[in-house]
């Protein structure tokens, strides 16, 4: 049934090039709340021991010759990936409800987007899995540089070009992958012993070709840019789902095919991790634009998902996965917060233009929504952030103690620029005209009030950030007996 996740968002976006303007965006709602739902369905149904192994669910003989297959599997690392994108791209469509600029073209991109991630999270055959990886560019591409604001056409060509540069590392590893273990299917390979010289260069190729796409410091500039350029629902993906496949990817196919060279390598993994943690944080702290911050956060947020890997033991990496699903859902809350409520209404990103607003009053659903992505991002007890954090962090205490250190001062520039860009969007300072009000401010021809759509969208997110920080354990019962079945574990 899973399967069908790829499908009905397929489906959706063909059906947006046939029908009338006037159904898009119901098109783009029902594809993506029946992939959200089978997921769900599936995450509720499917039996904890049937998680720990990735078992195939569709195997159909694709190009025989190449030994390619249509092999799509599920354990609990997939399973928890499709979770997170249900809930990010049923969102996302209700922060566009309102887009007219050709609707149907901008939830067709934004369906293709979700399908493609779908199809990597699911894929079980190598080639299968580069073809959706690779598929997502495309959309990626043309939802930033028609649809997007700020050097829309620069940031999306910044964009593609380092995601094809990242490809062209991971098709490398494919070939040599298949060359040397004669199969593409992932199960198979994670059977096959490569030799150790062979992993010695093959693991690092093929994880940083996925690691680009998971920002990775430093061939990380691409996201900032790419977010601050693209709309609220292009950096709402990107953030929430896009930057998970290169994460997701290094862990199934380059960590778990190459355990030998993964060990040779974790340690300037963890050394990259803490580098981009705290550096992505510092140049956070002296961002003037609402959306290069919460960029350069996510770059950061990214970096405890690398340190998770680097740990090599359950408990990091299984804190990793949740990093992914805990990020995937902040992320998506903050730029739907800056990009949706605040600068469609403003007409403005900088905190320092936005300061003299007050905000808080004009838009308090806006800013109580602001204020709870950013406790969940600063890692505040009772979110998702606090849990996957933590489980990263002790995970991380067993190898590299001093790295814990580091990520501890990190964490200080976490809070402050978080702090920071809360004070500033929402509770600034009045202008110094004193009969000046907020709503002259915020001009009253095109200001509107907080929509239903937007206001169940940041509920789905906020709810769901605190029901994984309150209960990490409906996630990680799914995602840790997944990771003990992995070789790369120590």
């Amino acid at each position: 049934m899973i399967a069908w996740t790829i499908y009905l968002t397929f489906g959706g976006a063909v059906l947006l090039l046939v029908l009338p303007r006037a159904f898009a965006r119901w098109i783009a709602l029902l594809a993506t709340v029946a992939g959200l739902a089978l997921g769900t369905v599936a995450f509720v149904s499917t039996p904890i021991g049937d998680l720990a192994h990735f078992t195939t669910i569709v195997r159909v003989p694709w190009v025989p010759a190449l030994g390619m297959n249509y092999h799509l599997a599920l354990d609990g690392v997939s399973l928890t990936m499709v979770l997170v994108t249900g809930i990010s791209a049923v969102s996302t469509v209700l922060f566009s409800w309102d887009v007219e600029h050709r609707q149907n073209e901008f939830f067709f991109w934004l369906l293709l987007v979700v399908a493609g991630c779908y199809g990597v999270f699911l894929s079980a055959d190598l080639f299968l899995l580069f073809v959706f990886y690779e598929l997502v560019i495309v959309p990626k591409y043309f939802l930033i540089a028609i649809f997007g604001s700020t050097n829309k056409e620069y940031g999306a060509m910044k964009l593609t070009l380092y995601s094809f540069f990242g490809g062209m590392f991971v098709f490398v590893g494919i070939l040599v992958a298949y060359v040397a273990g004669g199969s593409l299917d992932l199960n198979q390979l994670s059977q096959f012993e490569f030799s150790p010289q062979l992993q010695s260069w093959v693991f690092p190729v093929l994880f940083l070709g996925f690691a680009v796409l998971a920002g990775i410091w430093p061939l990380h500039t691409w996201a900032p840019t790419g977010h601050a350029a693209a709309p609220t629902a292009g950096s709402m993906l990107l953030a929430g789902i896009v930057m998970k496949l290169g994460s997701y990817a290094g862990l199934r196919v380059a960590m778990n095919l190459f355990p030998q060279g993964f060990q040779m390598w974790s340690k300037w993994i963890a050394v990259l991790a803490v580098i981009g943690i705290v550096y992505a944080a510092a140049v956070a702290l002296r961002q003037r634009d609402l959306k290069f911050v919460i960029g350069y956060s996510s770059v950061s947020h990214m970096g405890f998902v690398l340190l998770g890997f680097a740990t090599a033991n359950a408990l990091g990496v299984s804190g990793a996965v949740l990093q992914m699903f805990s990020h995937g859902v902040i992320a998506a809350l903050l730029f739907a917060v800056a990009g949706r409520m605040i600068y469609r209404r403003t007409h403005t990103r900088e905190l320092d233009a936005l300061s003299g607003m007050n905000l808080s009053h004009a838009m308090p659903f806006a800013a109580f929504a602001f204020v709870v992505a950013a406790a969940a991002s600063m890692g505040i007890p009772g979110f998702s952030g606090f849990a996957a954090e933590i489980t990263i962090l002790i995970g991380a205490w067993k190898n590299y103690p001093i790295a814990v250190w580091i990520v501890g001062a990190g964490m200080v520039l976490v809070a402050a620029f978080t702090l920071r860009a809360v004070k500033l969007s929402f509770f600034g300072e009045k202008s110094v005209q004193g009969e000046v009000t907020t709503v002259t401010m915020l001009n009253p021809e095109e200001f509107n009030p907080i929509t239903i759509p937007e206001k169940i969208g940041a509920c789905m997110l906020m709810l769901t950030t605190f029901a994984v920080g309150v209960y990490p354990k409906l996630l990680l019962d799914r995602i840790m007996p997944a990771i003990e079945t992995m070789r790369f574990l120590k």
